[in-house]
């Protein structure tokens, strides 16, 4: 395969914490790539070091060591690490970003949180409209509502729209149905996978709900830091 297919090349991930003198391992040697377009699904149990690895990827943490390329640039390597406002810049343009908590800030209306990533940085050529973002999410008879006048459902599609205003290149969604209902879930889970498949955006998705996961393309499972049984990097890589 062409290395312009892959978007994400990470190789011998490892992250540790500092407790004091104690060291915590929360990844061990982690290799992956992942395809532009693809949409992957990362499970395992609590403490198995999902959101650490999405964190990583997506340019949020910095690992122990290891490498990681990101559409061709090396982000860091074991003696190379971009400078912070080279980072900030790329999860400006490349990424965008959903968690569990919705941050949503209750004094502006739901527009005014989407439009919100514009007052900090436009990307250049991003031809996003909010408005139209919102209506495609089933949020048009809302534009003027404050988060508090919404359902938890609603308020995550709210957070999608905001991930999607600078057109990013990459949709990192960690645990983005953890605070709803199974119904709710499902409904963001299908609006994800739409994107996946209708704009061709590519999603790394942390989830514990399975029936989530199985809306992606591949799963990778995660256990103490490591990839489990199946998912070694051959695997992943082919």
């Amino acid at each position: 395969m062409n290395d312009q297919e892959w978007t994400l090349e990470a190789t011998g991930i490892k992250k540790v914490y500092k407790r004091g003198s104690e060291d915590i391992p929360a990844l061990d040697g982690i290799s992956l790539k992942i395809r532009r377009g693809e949409f992957v699904s990362f499970t395992g149990p609590s403490g198995s070091g999902k959101t650490t690895l999405i964190n990583i990827l997506g340019c949020l943490d910095n690992a122990t060591s290891g490498s990681l390329i990101l559409g061709g640039r090396t982000i860091f390597t074991e003696s190379q690490n971009l400078s912070e406002a080279e980072l900030t810049k790329i999860r400006r343009s490349v990424f965008g970003y959903i968690f569990q908590k919705f941050y949503l800030l209750p004094t502006l209306t739901v527009l005014e949180n989407v439009v919100l990533p514009h007052t900090f940085f436009r990307k250049e050529g991003a031809t996003k409209d909010p408005q139209e973002i919102l209506r495609s999410l089933g949020m048009g008879k809302r534009l003027n509502h404050l988060p508090g006048q919404l359902s938890g459902g609603e308020m995550q599609r709210v957070a999608i729209a905001r991930a999607l205003v600078n057109n990013p290149d990459i949709l990192l969604a960690d645990e983005p149905t953890g605070n709803l209902d199974s119904k709710r879930s499902q409904e963001i889970g299908e609006v994800i996978q739409s994107l996946n498949q209708r704009e061709g955006l590519t999603v790394l998705l942390v989830t514990h709900n399975l029936a989530l996961a199985k809306l992606a393309g591949r799963t990778v499972e995660l256990q103490d830091g490591k990839l489990r049984d199946g998912d070694s990097p051959s695997f992943l890589n082919s």
